[in-house]
């Protein structure tokens, strides 16, 4: 009846952000997404650095995934207030 692959999430578990300005020579990334671990909990990983380069990479554990999502979303916002954009938007 219904095809699941096609539907959207309510809670993204992956959100790529960029951040880009030519005249201060700003070309950024921001990348997180929330992992499952073996014991019921979660891990949020985050990944920044600049665009075409390794970067850095911080691993946060969450009792549950509902809590890494929280993370994550505020996390984003944050970032979106800062300059950065999701990485379809230009």
């Amino acid at each position: 009846m219904f095809n699941i692959s096609q539907q959207m999430e309510v809670f993204p578990t992956t959100v790529d952000l960029k951040r880009i300005d030519p005249s201060l020579n700003m070309r950024r990334f921001y990348r997180m997404s929330v992992q499952p671990d073996l014991f019921g909990g979660a891990y949020l990983v985050r990944e920044w650095g600049r665009i075409g380069f390794r970067g850095q990479m911080l691993v946060e554990q969450h009792d549950d995934e509902g809590r890494a999502v929280n993370a994550l979303l505020k996390l984003s916002a944050t970032k979106k207030r800062r300059g950065y954009r999701l990485q379809d938007e230009r």
